[in-house]
């Protein structure tokens, strides 16, 4: 008899223990007999730069799952990571069945808010032929699209906040104990992750690697500006405007700075 696998695709930026009780939820309900995290290191829907490093995403959900009511049945998966880029799921899928479809039925788990854009995957009614997915709820977003195609999972663990809530908690130096497990607040809290500082470090790196996409400079720029300092952040919009010269918000940014300081320095801009 084949192993059942689910398959619970997402960026985990980071992983938190809404994820965890959704995976455990799983388990008890015995609608798998494994569940692996499918680690997407580059989302076709999401800017990369604004995604934490691959590995960094899978060390935290790492710690997370060992730290969960059932380690050996829940772990997190690199296989996106050796695939093309970006990672489409059923690329991913064809991969996986290719590999291990002899041992392994594969099944797939995902949020209602992701549901609501199935239909812009690739290949997406391959994928609702060929497998079967199981839809957890989120607020603010109703099971409409193919709905009489996969099974809702109206009991499973509701969860009030997102990985994006997390981040800026961690960006505004929040105690993190409620929403990640003791390990992840504490690498979190270690690796200075979302903070101003921390990101300038990575912008920064990427940057000094040859990277020289005005979307860098601007985020770059946006912290800069969180941290006052005035004269680095017009620098970044200024760089960015220069590697493109059509991008609006770089030239929105670059003149707000600049309405701030002839307010606070009107002596010096308008003397």
């Amino acid at each position: 008899m084949k192993k059942r696998m689910l398959l619970y695709f997402g960026s985990f930026d980071p992983i938190h223990n809404g994820h965890i009780a959704l995976a455990e939820y799983a388990l008890e309900r015995n609608l798998a007999d494994e569940v692996a995290l499918i680690i997407s290191p580059q989302n076709p829907f999401k800017t990369d730069v604004l995604q934490t490093p691959e590995y960094t995403r899978y060390e935290m959900a790492e710690m997370a799952t060992k730290e969960s009511r059932f380690p050996q049945q829940i772990k997190p998966s690199v296989v996106e990571f050796v695939l093309e880029k970006p990672s489409y799921t059923i690329k991913t899928l064809d991969y996986l069945k290719e590999t291990c479809g002899d041992e392994m039925e594969f099944s797939i788990i995902t949020g209602s808010d992701i549901w609501a854009r199935f239909d812009e995957w690739k290949d997406y009614e391959r994928i609702l032929n060929e497998y079967k997915i199981y839809v957890y709820p989120r607020k603010g977003y109703e099971v409409e699209k193919f709905a009489d195609r996969v099974t809702l999972l109206s009991d499973a663990p509701y969860v009030e906040f997102s990985s994006t809530e997390v981040r800026e908690r961690a960006e505004r130096g929040e105690d993190l104990s409620a929403y990640v497990s003791p390990s992840v607040a504490e690498y979190i809290k270690n690796n200075q992750l979302w903070t101003t500082a921390g990101n300038i470090v990575r912008l920064t790196s990427m940057i000094k690697a040859g990277d020289e996409r005005a979307l860098l400079y601007i985020e770059r720029g946006k912290c800069f500006y969180r941290r006052n300092e005035w004269g680095k952040a017009i620098n970044d919009f200024n760089h960015a405007m220069k590697l493109d010269p059509e991008n609006e918000e770089a030239r929105q940014l670059h003149d707000m700075i600049y309405e701030i300081l002839s307010f606070r320095y009107k002596d010096i801009y308008n003397p």
